[in-house]
């Protein structure tokens, strides 16, 4: 049977963010116990509220790591199944670190855990992550202290009253397809949505039932293959919408009524705007793989928008330095706040749910205000030498006219009529492409000439 308190093994699975492996291989019990012990000596825990998913391991992993939280001298709150936003809302709502256990988007065979601080702060490898993994590398028993109480406390009513007071949905009444992709969004949803009232969203679920093996597809709506069925089912049902979440629902893609697939880029703007309209030149934050029109839309409404790198870890510090009142990533996260500075799925649905309400506009026509260019997608390719191929990019594009090259994460080359952005992974050989363009063809021609540089040598 695998050690998965080696350190080699806690090096893989610890990454820049959370814990994430293969289960029982990498990530198990004895892990999780060991890894609620850390925790508490490293964040200096006295209370931890514990969440879990649906997948078949999550409920002993977070009863083995309440077990070593406790061991520690703190008490613990287990929240019992959650999605990763309702996690966050408990840790800010009690006012205590918290603990999620979820692999996300990744398939059945996986697991993992989200760690925060009290109030929804994030916990990543600089921040403390690493020097959790080093505490249970070192395999310490828990100091002889009087154990910590483990009490069971439900969040989730309070969480989708909470979640509705910030993006309450007035107007017409709406047909809404929700694609759970048989995630936690299927426990969620219903409260949330059963909370805006006076019959004014017809529901219609797919894939509600809670499954970690994912029955029905990857609960990992960034593919376009995982979209299919959604797609398919707002065009049958003649909906106005159709939601897709991700696995822990902390992600929210939107289809609209022609069931075409909505750029995360778009509801960022979207939302920005709904948020400048509370508070007029407010800070926006964006990530650099973000569509141009965000930060020109935020502009153009008055506020002020900050480019950041990519990650939740640099979107929340970089919003509680501005202060700013919303954040979006291209990858779907979308971060408030009102809720903590985290990042809720479920709330950037209900924003979408609320604007389209208050107009009579079809969803295609109402975001078409927000789309003024031509994205790629990300793309990634399998290279060796990561740093090279960048290189070789940056040595082709240097000096070109009207051409501007920054590394604020990775290489980042900017015209006036498009720009690319290629980053390396933090896991694995790959360098990721993202293209925009004015046009279909700009974008095509700017993509084709970067990736043909990039596959040049493999």
């Amino acid at each position: 049977m695998a050690d998965t308190l080696d350190p080699s093994n806690l090096d893989a699975i610890f990454k820049a963010y959370d814990v994430r492996g293969l289960v029982p291989e990498q990530i198990d019990e004895e892990l999780a116990r060991a890894t609620g012990t850390a925790y508490v000596e490293v964040v200096g825990a006295r209370t931890v509220v514990v969440g879990h998913d649906m997948r078949a391991s999550s409920p002993g992993m977070a009863g083995a790591f309440a077990d070593g939280a406790s061991a520690a001298g703190a008490d613990v709150i287990m929240v019992g199944l959650a999605s990763t936003d309702q996690l966050y809302f408990a840790s800010g709502h009690l006012g205590h670190p918290g603990v999620m256990f979820t692999a996300s988007h990744n398939p059945a065979q996986y697991n993992g855990i989200k760690m925060c601080r009290a109030g929804a702060q994030p916990i990543g490898m600089e921040t403390g992550l690493g020097e959790i993994r080093d505490a249970v590398a070192a395999r310490r028993t828990p100091p002889p202290v009087r154990p910590g109480a483990i009490s069971h406390h439900d969040v989730l009513e309070a969480y989708a009253a909470h979640l509705v007071s910030l993006a309450p949905v007035r107007g017409r009444r709406l047909k809404v397809v929700v694609d759970a992709g048989n995630g936690m969004a299927g426990y969620t949803a219903p409260a949330v949505f059963g909370r805006v009232g006076e019959g004014r969203l017809e529901i219609v679920p797919m894939y509600f039932e809670l499954d970690g093996d994912f029955p029905n597809h990857e609960a990992n709506p960034i593919e376009p293959e995982n979209l299919v069925d959604l797609q398919k089912r707002v065009l049958a049902e003649g909906a106005d919408i159709g939601l897709a979440f991700d696995g822990d629902a902390d992600r929210c893609f939107l289809v609209d009524e022609t069931g075409r697939a909505v750029s995360p880029s778009t509801l960022t703007a979207l939302i920005a705007a709904r948020e400048l309209a509370k508070e007029p030149g407010a800070t926006i934050i964006h990530n650099l793989i973000t569509s141009r029109a965000v930060p020109e839309m935020v502009t153009e409404l008055g506020g002020k928008p900050v480019r950041t790198r990519v990650g939740h870890s640099y979107i929340k510090a970089t919003m509680a330095e501005t202060d700013a009142v919303f954040g979006g990533e291209h990858s779907g996260h979308f971060y408030f706040r009102d809720f903590w500075r985290a990042d809720s799925g479920m709330l950037a649905a209900l924003h979408a749910l609320a604007a389209l309400a208050e107009t009579d506009r079809p969803l295609s026509e109402l975001l078409g205000d927000y789309e003024r260019y031509v994205v790629s997608g990300e793309i990634n390719s399998t290279v060796t030498d990561q740093a090279a191929a960048t290189d070789r990019i940056e040595r082709a594009w240097a000096g070109r006219p009207d051409v501007e090259l920054d590394r604020l994460d990775g290489l980042t080359v900017t015209h006036p009529d498009w720009w690319f952005n290629v980053r390396p992974s933090n896991t694995e050989p790959l360098l990721r492409l993202n293209a925009e363009g004015r046009d279909q063809a700009t974008m095509v021609e700017v993509r084709d000439s970067v990736l043909s540089m990039i596959r040049s040598d493999r």
